[in-house]
């Protein structure tokens, strides 16, 4: 367990964790914004993965699969959206049965095949580990074109809209917002997000696999909880909300980094879904204590 060995694996964290990261910026759309469960992500992460190899075996170019498997997460979280407004069932159990239809259809996508690889030999990918500074600079441009959309986004009517029914339902209504449409633009935007996060991934590690969403409304939450205790620690205050959403994606790189470390020091890797639990665990508790015990 040589210090240089630890170093060198570093690189491949950050830029997985940027991906990561990117994923957890749609789940801060539901999850802080719109202040549901949405768990729809294991699912979608998927589906936008199976897409974007798809598209790429068959020779589509870069600026058609992306956007496509970004169109293919706004369909899955419609789906969740119209579940839950229509049928009035529970986010987080429309989230549970739309993320157990998709493993059929991600299926369905791929041809019956549980995974699909796109050999970046054969095939033009975005990014991949075999060119790791490559990898970080598009993760690096991805988050920064997400946190500036977002942040404009957000400030436009609708996405106040999203903000205020997230806030109070009861008030946004009163205040003449639908709040079933603006829950359905949420849920869809979180989704798109998570999808295309599902292509960059897929891209990086050159397959698409049904289960490589598994976890990931956990890694999300993770992201998204060390992006708040890091941003109450630097910023005693309170910051702004793009700042918000930069630490988002910081924190996924942080809990990747976290994964690289434990990986390093020889931890089984079966026992990584278990280290998971206890830094998400770990991450909720820190601000608990620093309010004295007091619920955040």
């Amino acid at each position: 367990m040589s210090i240089a060995s630890l170093i060198n694996r570093l690189p491949g964290g950050v830029a997985q964790g940027l991906i990561w990261g990117l994923m957890a910026l749609g789940v801060y759309i539901t999850f802080r914004v719109l202040k549901e469960s949405d768990l729809t992500v294991d699912g979608s992460f998927a589906t936008g993965g199976a897409v974007a190899v798809v598209l790429t075996v068959k020779g589509l170019p870069l600026f058609v699969v992306f956007p496509c498997a970004f169109i293919a997460g706004l369909v899955c979280g419609l789906c969740t959206g119209l579940i839950h407004t229509k049928l009035k069932i529970p986010a987080i159990l429309s989230g549970i049965l739309v993320q157990f239809g998709l493993y059929s259809i991600n299926l369905h996508i791929q041809s019956s095949a549980a995974n699909v690889s796109c050999n970046p030999d054969k095939y033009n990918v975005l990014l991949s580990l075999r060119n790791i500074p490559k990898a970080i600079i598009i993760g690096l441009i991805f988050a920064a074109v997400l946190i500036v959309v977002m942040y404009w986004f957000f400030g436009t009517e609708i996405g106040c809209a999203i903000r205020a029914t997230g806030n109070n339902n009861a008030m946004a209504k009163a205040q003449g917002i639908n709040i079933d449409n603006t829950k359905l633009i949420g849920f869809m935007l979180g989704n798109g997000l998570v999808a295309l996060s599902g292509a960059l991934m897929a891209h990086y590690q050159s397959f698409s696999d049904v289960s490589m969403g598994r976890g990931a409304i956990v890694i999300g939450l993770a992201a998204i909880i060390i992006g708040e205790v890091l941003s109450e620690a630097i910023f005693k205050k309170g910051c702004s909300f793009y700042l918000r959403l930069f630490f988002v994606v910081l924190g996924g790189v942080v809990y990747y980094l976290i994964m690289v470390l434990i990986l390093w020091l020889k931890v089984d890797s079966q026992d990584l879904k278990l280290a998971t639990a206890i830094i998400v665990m770990l991450a909720l508790a820190i601000p608990n204590f620093r309010k004295g015990g007091k619920a955040c």
